[in-house]
């Protein structure tokens, strides 16, 4: 099939979207300062509408960017023997992502997770199902130029051996790193060897003081202990805020794109901005380029439902960049 220009990995799911009427729900600061999703208790309440999303997470949703963005993309992931497993395999399928190294466990299920959607947030239920991990055989010729690793259950620690393992010996490959809730509680130590080989992190500004210990308000600070743990090019996205990019030798800020409509649903902006970036930089992009590629791809994701409906091709999203206010470009800061 070709070269793999990269391969996506991490864990697949489907997320079932639960659309909840404003009416049957409100939320609460509780008393540890916790912004709190409230409904009544013990009985039956309606709901607007359903959506069942197949092939989502971090990692598939990077993969789906990258297909549309003209990059030719593989998975490494894990499916039960079930057919939400069959449906996530048919959903990579069209979109034109190479599934050769999606693993079948016949004996187990597929990751399955529950969205209560109130208004523009999300609130998800997560389950993620015990698979046996193991790093792919490639052929010379199936060799991917980089590889995006991203969100991955806890068991699998010994599976970071393995990749670190690989791309240790596997020097010419650029590994992208946007980790995971359980890859962050990993530590940096545990995944020393991995973040040494990173080419481009991407954190926001919380995941960023916890990986790194460093203060909220010291953006330059939270940027040099990124790179002080290997990776080349860091990068703190901040909300409204835009984000912030370092290549070790100059620094960005990059605006958001405005907005044509109020955001329908959050899902997936962080990573939309995420694997744009990457793409851009696997394209040959350098940072400020790829900088300005990447918040087009936010902006369109949350005018849809879930994370991968908005996700434009290069020739949509070039489009976007030609109509860009002027103030629309990364500064130096």
């Amino acid at each position: 099939m070709g070269n793999i220009d990269i391969l996506a990995v991490g864990d697949i799911v489907t997320d079932a979207f639960i659309k909840l009427l404003d009416d049957q729900a409100h939320t609460y600061v509780d008393e540890k300062g916790v912004k709190t999703l409230a409904m009544q208790f013990g009985t039956k309440l309606p709901f607007d509408h359903a959506e069942v999303l197949d092939a989502v997470g971090n990692a598939a949703n990077a993969a789906v960017s990258f297909a549309r963005l003209g990059l030719k993309t593989a998975f490494d992931t894990n499916v039960g023997g079930d057919a939400a497993g069959r449906d996530m395999i048919h959903a990579l399928e069209k979109e034109g992502i190479d599934h050769r190294f999606v693993h079948i466990n016949p004996s187990k299920k597929s990751n399955y997770h529950y969205v209560l959607w109130y208004k523009e947030e999300r609130t998800i239920l997560i389950k993620h199902e015990e698979y046996d991990y193991h790093w792919p055989h490639f052929r010379p010729d199936e060799i991917p130029r980089w590889v995006y690793f991203s969100s991955i259950s806890k068991n699998a620690l010994p599976y970071h051996d393995q990749v670190a393992d690989w791309l240790e010996a596997n020097p010419s490959v650029k590994l992208a790193f946007q980790p995971g809730t359980f890859q962050m509680e990993a530590g940096v130590e545990r995944l020393e060897r991995l973040y040494k080989r990173t080419e481009v992190v991407v954190l926001n500004r919380e995941e960023a003081v916890f990986v790194t210990g460093g203060e909220y308000d010291d953006v330059h600070g939270l940027l040099d202990r990124m790179h002080a743990l290997g990776p080349k090019i860091a990068v703190v996205t901040d909300g409204p805020d835009g984000a912030y990019a370092s290549d070790g030798s100059e620094r960005f800020k990059m605006p958001l794109y405005p907005d044509p409509a109020p955001p329908f649903e959050r899902t997936g902006a962080g990573d939309a901005f995420a694997s744009t970036l990457v793409a851009a930089l696997a394209k040959g992009h350098n940072l400020e380029s790829a900088l300005q590629w990447a918040p087009i791809n936010s902006m369109s994701v949350v005018q849809k439902t879930g994370a991968q409906q908005g996700l434009l091709t290069e020739e949509q999203l070039e489009d976007w960049l030609k109509k860009a206010p002027d103030w629309y470009h990364p500064d130096k800061f």
